[in-house]
């Protein structure tokens, strides 16, 4: 990494600190030549600006300049007097302030010898912090991130395409469903990310925080590469879930990435079953499915549904995760998930008695009133569910079906006789509200 250090030691140069000594581990990035009053627009942070000064006029002209520094993260001012009697005193003062580095150029030096100085010194370290990286090749994605960010002098981060962060040298000073989204949307902010690259379906991204230099950049994708070998050729881990668990069911329609995206949802869970657009997995702690909304944008598939089981012995799990999947698929929306304990009880119930079962008793039970209905051009059937779904209260009901009170209680007692039951009694009223269901 290059620093304002470093240039005060790059022979020939002859660099003298004037304010700022206590800032000289600041990193550059490259160097800047203006002659501009306020060049905030032009700057970048990590920028040695070299300036003539010969936009200083009279005191008081030094501050706009140096807040623009200041403000764009310049790495440091370097200045001849050449042309202004020496370094003012109004722009040492106002480095002192802004906590800007400041270097006295000699005057008899040509910045042209500057330039080219700094930027051999720039290649030069990129090349070194390239080699360096590249000798921690076998080492953890930790490691890797810590060399990379010692050399970009940046924090760095990893992150999966879910919003979690895999690895990271710092806090992320924002949310990393935040960085991801921005990413897929290719809106600007304030880190930069590279994409890692990799055959797996849910991508991992490099966070480095703040703007990049073109040697930073390459050094970014050096890191990048090295963090997709890595990827590639760890094994995922033995999962020890318990036999009462959660199985979460995932498909991703469309697309073969159900496996991918479900190992990098539950990185502790166990995979148990994969067949291309639908995986299932036991996990002991759902996670919820936050991170499905933030990877959707970056995959193939069309929708993401996930239906998640009671935590239970596995097979009963696996049981209700997969009823709990196709409830997902019914409804609308990219990113559908559903848990069974949403789901009532008595759904699951049905979801387990076979086809044909269900349309015998639903025959059984109901036959009467469905022959009658089609016979008499009536429903009957639905003036019955109204009034199960209202708890048996003829009054709740009658308002539902915008009826009179009385002639609910006479056409549920007409029900009640074709179908040989008493649909007063709880007994009665949940036979007949089963068969009812069980056409879903």
């Amino acid at each position: 990494m290059t620093t304002v250090k470093t240039l005060l030691g790059l022979p020939g140069l002859r660099l003298r600190p004037r304010a700022g000594a206590e800032l000289l581990d600041r990193p550059v990035t490259r160097i800047y030549v203006t002659e501009l009053p306020d060049p905030g627009r032009y700057l970048s942070a990590g920028e040695l600006v070299l300036s003539g000064l010969l936009w200083w006029r009279r005191p008081g002209d030094a501050e706009p300049f140096v807040a623009a520094l200041a403000r764009s993260g310049a790495a440091a001012l370097a200045a001849s007097g050449a042309d202004s009697g020496g370094i003012p005193a109004d722009v040492v003062d106002a480095c002192e302030r802004h906590r800007i580095p400041l270097l006295e150029v000699p005057a008899d030096l040509s910045f042209s010898v500057i330039t080219e100085q700094v930027v051999l010194a720039l290649a030069a370290a990129s090349d070194s912090a390239r080699k360096r990286l590249q000798a921690a090749a076998d080492a953890p994605v930790e490691t890797l991130l810590e060399r990379a960010s010692a050399e970009l002098g940046l924090p760095c981060w990893v992150l999966s395409g879910l919003g979690r962060v895999i690895a990271g040298t710092a806090p992320l000073p924002l949310p990393a469903a935040d960085v991801v989204r921005r990413h897929a949307a290719r809106e600007p902010g304030p880190l930069t990310v590279v994409p890692v690259e990799g055959r797996h379906a849910v991508p991992w991204l490099i966070a480095a925080g703040g703007p990049l230099s073109t040697a930073q950049a390459e050094l970014a994708e050096e890191l990048a590469g090295l963090v997709g070998v890595t990827r590639a050729r760890a094994v995922p881990p033995q999962a020890d879930v318990p036999d009462v668990a959660h199985v979460v069911a995932l498909r991703t329609e469309g697309s073969d990435e159900s496996r991918d995206v479900l190992r990098e949802l539950l990185p502790d869970g166990l995979l148990l079953e994969s067949t291309g657009d639908t995986s299932y997995a036991a996990v002991s702690q759902w996670p919820g499915s936050a991170g499905l909304s933030t990877v959707e944008p970056l995959l193939r598939a069309s929708r993401i549904l996930c239906g998640v089981g009671d935590s239970a012995p596995r097979a009963e799990a696996f049981a209700t995760a997969r009823f709990a999947l196709d409830v997902a698929a019914g409804r609308a929306g990219t990113v559908v998930a559903v848990e069974a304990g949403e789901v009532d009880a008595h759904r699951l119930l049905l979801a387990g008695t076979p086809a044909g079962l269900r349309a015998a008793l639903r025959r059984r039970v109901l036959g009467p009133l469905l022959e009658y209905d089609a016979e008499q051009h009536t429903d009957l059937v639905h003036t019955v569910r109204v009034f199960l779904e209202c708890s048996g209260s003829p009054t709740r009901a009658a308002k539902a079906l915008h009826v009179h009170v009385n002639t609910l209680r006479y056409r549920i007692g007409r029900a009640g006789e074709l179908l040989g039951a008493d649909l007063t009694e709880f007994t009665d009223q949940l036979d007949v509200y089963l068969a009812l269901r069980m056409e879903e």
